[in-house]
């Protein structure tokens, strides 16, 4: 049985392996917009609200507090500072390293997961770009148009080293499965169309997951650059986080897109959502 509560910054899982419990932290970014400095370069001015700079900080910090942790990357990276616009207008040829992932190398990344964003400048582009990342990538539903398999690697099972409450050494296998939003099909119309097909969030992770599981998953990991709704379900709804939650198999869920603040006030009128202490939809775990 995994169970699972939040802190600031991270999901704590406590998970039985092999009869051992663990806890595992799993520390998230979003949407930081290539905003890598404590800069805000539209005001020429320092800035204490936003910056991978500062942020590092906060990681290293709660990476010391506990004894099992991982770090992942919920996308919308490349896009959104004059930084991003002036890669962009330089162009990144192969074997180029964007500026934000020299930072996130830094970091010891376990995965990363594509957001809307990373698709404005083409394809061509965000190939060069995740080419220099030093962590893997992976999403499960855009769909390559002229091969109908999944355009990147759908899924990853890591072997993680942990510590259990016992002080002894276990394998924890880890299971990664990232998702972006369809309407990157209408948002970036002009890069994608004829080129690649989008599959729903939440029909996407169920099919994948049984399989995750029968391959040795011991705890599943959605990375969904999707919100947080309690709008009815609809096939091909950008924010699927609350649906994802209901999927058997599925352990924890990390999340952006929105750019708000979870856990929040703005969630209160979400069935299952603790808005006080939880990172996550309150429900009994798979």
């Amino acid at each position: 049985m995994i169970k699972f509560s939040a802190t600031l910054l991270a999901t704590l899982i406590a998970a039985s392996v092999n009869a051992a419990t663990v806890d595992l932290r799993i520390m998230e970014t979003t949407d930081l917009h290539s905003n890598m400095m404590d800069f805000d370069y539209y005001k020429d001015t320092a800035t204490e609200k936003f910056g991978l700079v500062r942020t590092a900080s906060l990681i290293n910090d709660a990476r010391n507090e506990v004894k099992n942790s991982v770090l992942v990357d919920n996308g919308d990276l490349i896009q959104g500072s004059p930084l991003a616009d002036y890669i962009s207008a330089k162009g990144l040829k192969a074997g180029d390293v964007h500026p934000v992932y020299k930072a996130l190398n830094t970091l010891d990344y376990t995965v990363g997961t594509l957001g809307n964003h990373e698709f404005n400048y083409g394809l061509d582009y965000l190939k060069n770009a995740l080419a220099g990342a030093k962590f893997p990538y992976v999403n499960a539903n855009v769909i390559d148009a002229r091969t109908k398999q999944p355009m990147f690697t759908p899924y990853l099972i890591k072997d993680t080293e942990v510590v259990d409450k016992d002080g002894k050494k276990q394998t924890l296998k880890i299971g990664y499965i990232g998702v972006v939003p369809p309407q990157i099909m209408g948002w970036d119309k002009a890069n994608l169309s004829g080129k690649v097909t989008v599959n729903d969030i939440t029909e996407t992770v169920r099919k994948y997951v049984p399989e995750m599981r029968e391959k040795g998953a011991d705890v599943v990991v959605v990375l969904a650059h999707s919100g947080l709704s309690a709008d009815p379900y609809k096939v091909m709804a950008e924010n699927s986080v609350y649906y994802l939650s209901e999927i058997p198999g599925v352990n924890a869920i990390m999340f952006g897109h929105a750019h708000a603040v979870f856990p929040g006030k703005d969630f209160a009128d979400i069935e299952g959502a603790d808005i006080v202490s939880k990172g996550l939809i309150s429900r009994k775990a798979r």
